[in-house]
């Protein structure tokens, strides 16, 4: 079915030849090249096989692009930046026999949801009836989603919660951390090495990363007696030089792991795709493992020491710096992984992934109680599951929103969070 290239789209207007790639500029008579790496796109088939040369247009945001589809019926449209767009299929177009199956939109209306490709099919055959699903079938597979998205999201979460914990500092860099994991897992794929063997030393180099910040920058800091607030704002430079320095050297397009296309298994009335269920099971499974280090070991009672009283700890022989760095280098292990998991949900790595997702993050942090770990991990779920829940109500781009206002509206009612403790200010 894929072995032709997809047919490209153009702009009205343009040379014939002119691909999607190819936009008008706002000078008459003028084209300019520009390439676009959002794209809209699909496969048209029917019980006869692929139907070739339909026409679909798209517009929308100031765009109008039209394209046909190729012998295999694929067909793709580039678009100069994410959005809600239009896409209309030409009836008159389709191949003698060929219709669209009842209950069938078109046109019908088409929105980027974090990724760099969207893709809608269209259905045909006389007989064929676009069927609905329930909404308790709907609920139970969005609850899933949010579920492993909450996991994940979790994973960062903790690793940041932790940083605050025992250090006090809102780090506005574990986003980039969240990248870097991402970034260099694809970059060792790059290379040839199999995925089983990149990730493991991406979490690695995300680990080394850790130890390198507080090392190089935060340790410094502190012994010179830095604010809180100078730190925070620290962080937030951080944040800017590590997203841009990773946009130089890798790029702005989107980019895929190997293996980011997954089948989706289905479990009685919910699907879930064998990447998600893989980020859900590697999660909880990552998120119980540093609950029983916490728990159960030396250096897990030495870090609650420290997060409990820097200077109680110190008293009582706890080498503090040592357990701060190991915490900076769990955090930014625990980050790189959730970066990794995160381009496996999305699909997708990007150069600001980890900036999508950092007040999702923070949220989760916040929620559940500020430097309390299963707090993170209670308040990372609640976040996952109503963003996804969320989308059966709200638009999809306005998930984010909705997780984001469920965390103001338990603050304004508990402020320290889930299994935060009342403290006194002042």
């Amino acid at each position: 079915m894929l072995s032709a290239p997809a047919a490209q789209g153009y702009h009205p207007g343009a040379p014939a030849t002119a691909p999607s790639t190819l936009a008008a500029s706002h000078l008459p008579g003028q084209i300019v090249a520009q390439e676009f790496t959002d794209r809209i796109s699909g496969v048209l088939r029917n019980a006869d096989g692929p139907l070739a040369d339909v026409t679909i247009s798209v517009s929308g945001n100031g765009f109008d692009g039209e394209t046909t589809s190729a012998a295999n019926g694929s067909w793709s449209v580039g678009v100069p930046e994410q959005g809600a767009y239009e896409v209309t299929l030409e009836v008159d177009t389709l191949p003698e026999g060929a219709a669209l199956a009842e209950g069938q939109a078109n046109p019908r209306t088409v929105t980027f949801a974090g990724t760099s490709n969207v893709t809608t099919l269209f259905l045909f055959g006389e007989g064929i009836v676009t069927t609905t699903t329930s909404f308790w079938d709907t609920l139970a597979e969005r609850s899933l989603a949010g579920l492993s998205f909450g996991l994940l999201l979790a994973l960062s979460a903790v690793g940041l919660s932790l940083i605050f914990g025992t250090t006090g500092l809102t780090n506005f860099a574990h986003g980039e951390m969240v990248t870097f994991g991402a970034v260099v897992a694809f970059g060792f794929a790059a290379l040839g090495l199999p995925i089983f063997v990149a990730i493991p030393l991406a979490v690695v180099a995300g680990a080394l990363l850790g130890w390198v910040q507080d090392a190089g920058l935060w340790k410094p800091l502190r012994r010179r007696g830095t604010g809180l607030v100078p730190m925070m704002i620290v962080s937030i430079g951080l944040a800017l030089a590590l997203r841009y320095i990773i946009q130089f050297n890798f790029g702005g397009a989107t980019q895929q792991l190997p293996g980011a296309q997954s089948a989706r298994l289905d479990f009685g009335p919910v699907s879930i795709s064998q990447n998600n269920l893989n980020s859900l099971l590697i999660s909880l499974v990552i998120i119980l493992l540093v609950g029983f280090l916490l728990l159960r070991t030396r250096l897990g009672k030495a870090t609650r020491a420290v997060s409990d009283n820097p200077a109680l700890a110190a008293a009582s022989g706890i080498d503090v710096d040592r357990v701060i760095r190991i915490v900076w280098m769990v955090g930014g292990a625990l980050a790189a992984l959730g970066g990794i998991l995160w381009a496996y949900y999305r699909p997708g790595v990007s150069f600001n992934m980890g900036q999508q997702i950092l007040l999702l993050i923070f949220a989760g942090v916040v929620l559940g109680g500020l430097g309390t770990v299963f707090g993170a991990l209670i308040g990372s779920i609640i976040v996952g599951l109503f963003v996804e829940i969320s989308t059966i109500w709200l638009e999809a781009d306005l998930k984010y929103v909705g997780a984001l206002l469920i965390m103001i509206l338990v603050l304004l009612f508990r402020p320290q969070g889930i299994l935060g403790r009342k403290e006194r200010v002042g």
